[in-house]
């Protein structure tokens, strides 16, 4: 007689007694691969010391990547969106007064008591087939009106440079959360193995918040960026003393890896001290990598003159530009280039001279950036962003200057999946407040984290108890912004 499937399966661990017992048996199995598989998506695994030693191996986006790098151009202070992208005919023509009531009064970094409508005293052109409006001051810029896609409605949460500055770099105006080149760096791993994959360049003096800016927060500190020095070694104590030669450096990186591997060995959960094996060979491997990548005696003339290494205004920023497009050519994910680190471009006392010297500095350099990258075939998958913290206020402060806007302002994207000769959003007739598709920091950082691969959805990190991301509780996708 044929066996019942309880008696059959009986041999798996004594006999059954009904069908009941059997799937009571069984069922726990399916719950095991159920929670088996929420751990996976949780990253428990890795954690738990299953994932690949490496820390920084690639891996795999969550759609197709349109961008493989970012050019995030940073401009300290919060340029005036009213003097360079976002002209206003209605500012102009209510000069002088105060600023009507039905326009709300806000509260500034320096107040408002007193400050009239100030007119901008830029003079405007239509550049490219998206007839894109342009100030003098970015005149070089300008003639790549058709590679970029401005976005006019951007707004922000803070008053001051710090916070502002945080929350534009990690989402947030408190610092403790990872920058938005570490979540990259995180959800895609290192495209190189002889650079880091997230660095930062800086022009001036310290960024506002210095470090906390390109954190690892509580991402592995693995992900953190590297600041490159302006002038010698880019990075500290990259080179070993002269006395120690090739052979001797190699030998003892050699000893120090086989000492935390046998300390390693019955301690699987611990992906700092992998993180920290790492780290060392890839110091090891920096020695001849970053020293090369910054050294440009092997740039052209004519490039070096692309990018204003000619001139004493335009040499540093433009040196930190063309070092960028070098980093990127190397595998180097994600590029910070401060222009006025400092906050250089705050100008509350005379915004013409503020500007006038700021645009000097980086409309040739910007310019040049997005001349060679594109000869090179490189800006379809580079991501550059232009932008600060905020924009300027409409009315005045201190008379000839412009307060803190973070209500209303324009950042730009060029190559990388986004759509050229476009614009996107509006702000108000007087340039205050986004009013038309306004794009808070989180929708930037999904739609940066979208153009290279990543839904910020789904890039999460287990803290606290809480499965966190980029953009925090919220951002969406700017869409009119992509190709």
């Amino acid at each position: 007689m044929k066996p019942t499937a309880a008696q059959a399966c009986g041999q798996f661990g004594g006999p059954l007694q009904d069908r009941r017992e059997f799937l009571r048996r069984t069922g726990a199995g399916f719950g095991s691969l159920a929670f088996s598989y929420l751990l996976g998506l949780d990253g428990f695994s890795a954690r738990a010391g299953n994932a690949p030693l490496n820390p920084l191996a690639p891996k795999s986006p969550h759609l197709p990547a349109r961008a493989k790098s970012v050019i995030w151009l940073f401009m300290e202070g919060g340029p005036s969106h009213l003097d360079l992208f976002d002209p206003k005919p209605a500012l102009d023509q209510l000069a002088g007064q105060p600023m009507p009531d039905s326009f709300g009064k806000p509260i500034t970094a320096m107040g408002t008591a007193g400050n009239t409508l100030m007119a901008s005293r830029r003079n405007f052109k239509q550049y490219g087939r998206s007839g894109l409006w342009v100030s003098d001051w970015y005149a070089s810029v300008a003639q790549h009106a058709d590679d970029l896609c401005v976005i006019r409605s951007c707004w922000a949460d803070g008053l001051n440079h710090v916070g502002s500055v945080c929350q534009m770099n990690t989402g947030d105006i408190l610092a403790g959360r990872p920058a938005l080149g570490a979540w990259s760096t995180y959800g895609l791993g290192s495209a190189n193995d002889n650079l880091p994959t997230f660095v930062i360049l800086t022009d001036a003096g310290e960024v506002n918040g210095g470090p906390k800016n390109w954190s690892s927060g509580f991402l592995p500190a693995v992900y953190q960026g590297t600041q490159f020095r302006n002038d010698g070694a880019p990075i500290f104590h990259l080179a070993p003393p002269k006395t120690i030669g090739a052979k001797q450096q190699r030998g003892k990186l050699d000893l120090i890896a086989k000492l935390n591997q046998h300390f390693a060995a019955d301690k699987p959960e611990d992906s700092e001290l992998a993180a920290r094996l790492n780290s060392y060979e890839l110091a090891y491997r920096m020695q001849t990598a970053a020293p090369e990548a910054v050294d440009f005696s092997r740039e052209t003339d004519a490039t070096k003159q692309l990018y204003g290494l000619d001139q004493k205004e335009t040499q540093k920023f433009g040196g930190n530009c063309l070092l960028a497009r070098r980093l990127v050519e190397r595998g180097v994910r994600f590029v910070q280039c401060y222009s006025g680190s400092g906050s250089a471009w705050d100008a509350h006392v005379d915004l013409e001279e503020n500007h006038s010297k700021m645009c000097r500095q980086t409309d040739q350099p910007i310019a040049g950036l997005l001349t060679d990258l594109k000869a090179r075939g490189l800006l379809d998958s580079t991501l550059v962003i232009w932008g600060g913290e905020f924009g300027r206020t409409p009315f005045n402060e201190k008379g000839k200057g412009r307060d803190h806007n973070p209500w209303g302002f324009t950042i730009w994207m060029a190559g990388g999946g986004v759509k050229p000769a476009t614009v996107v959003g509006a702000t108000d007739e007087i340039g205050l407040r986004a009013v038309e598709d306004r794009a808070h920091v989180h929708d930037v950082h999904a739609t940066i984290l979208h153009l290279l691969g990543l839904d910020h959805l789904k890039l999460t990190f287990l803290h606290n108890g809480r499965d966190e991301r980029a953009t925090i509780n919220d951002g969406e996708i700017i869409q009119p912004a992509l190709a």
